[in-house]
């Protein structure tokens, strides 16, 4: 069979007309796309530049918590059950989840709902800096105090003040990994985005409810509907655009004395203590040695069943 010859727009044969109208537009909506910062590389190089800008945490003079302050949530780990590494409560996002300039005024922001995830990298930046939020009318500056009720938001501008929020869990919506109760940041506020900090030792909860609540102190952080406490599971790992990350979600983990396992262990941090850039580089030390041993396992494990 002899060859076919294949011609282009130029030889002008057959729909050549029609082949350099679509050229036309194609390389019309590429640059009306490139101008409004649209291109898919243009959005994952805002995301990157944007989301892990620097976030100075606030410094709290009396040691306390107080509404309005923006703190990281931290985790630090255990190896009773699991061997975790310290990680901090982070925005999951992606180049899909940044609003175009089209569809608003403002600039640049992420759109709920996102997920979270347990991130390894201690510094502060807008992609794990958290607002503590009144939720009862209680104004910016009052201590926040154990068992009353406040919302965790992200920081204004490129985190779009999100909020976290979390419900019972169902076949459809649930954590990815463990099937949990799933944790979600999105746009609009209500009854699901409450939250309560509980003193850590069960033996001195009530002793401790209505006392406003340390900073750099563990504690745990409980869904006031589900009355289920944010935890962190080393035994699920997430496959993030920031790396592999430990999945979050609200469930108790509890022990054999009915006391809280340390998945469920908290620390709000902040610019108080001068020693803090010290005790997060501790940490960060211990999260890595912890992944070593993992990764070491691991291979092991591989290698045995090779």
């Amino acid at each position: 069979m002899a060859h076919v010859r294949t011609y282009n727009p130029r030889v002008r044969v057959g729909n050549w007309e029609e082949d350099v109208t679509l050229e036309e537009e194609t390389l019309q909506n590429f640059i009306l796309q490139k101008g409004r910062g649209e291109l898919t590389v243009q959005k994952e190089g805002a995301l990157k530049q944007n989301i892990l800008k620097p976030v100075n945490l606030s410094v709290s003079p009396d040691g306390f918590l107080h509404f309005g302050d923006t703190v990281m949530l931290m985790n630090s780990g255990g190896g009773e059950h699991e061997q975790r590494g310290s990680c901090v409560l982070s925005i999951i996002a992606d180049s899909s989840n940044i609003a175009s300039q089209s569809d608003t005024n403002s600039g640049p922001h992420l759109l709920g709902p996102l997920h979270v995830g347990g991130a390894h990298n201690m510094t502060p930046c807008v992609r794990n800096a958290f607002i503590i939020t009144s939720v009862d009318g209680t104004s910016d500056g009052e201590v926040l105090r154990y068992d009353q009720s406040f919302a965790l938001r992200t920081t204004a501008g490129f985190a779009g003040e999100l909020f976290l929020t979390s419900d019972h869990r169902t076949f459809l919506k649930c954590a990815k990994k463990s099937r949990l109760q799933e944790l979600s940041l999105v746009e609009e506020f209500d009854f699901l985005c409450w939250w309560k900090v509980i003193y850590f030792d069960p033996q001195e909860r009530l002793e401790n409810e209505g006392y406003p609540v340390e900073v750099n102190s563990t504690v745990l952080i409980s869904h006031c509907k589900t009355n289920q406490c944010l935890a962190a599971l080393g035994n699920h790992i997430l496959w993030t655009p920031f790396g592999k990350e430990y999945e979050l979600t609200a469930h108790t983990f509890l022990d054999s004395h009915k006391a809280e396992r340390d998945n469920n262990h908290w620390l709000f941090f902040m610019a108080q203590p001068a020693n803090q850039n010290q005790s997060l580089m501790q940490l960060q030390q211990h999260s890595d040695i912890i992944d070593e041993q993992r990764e070491n396992q691991e291979d092991m494990q591989v290698k045995e069943c090779t």
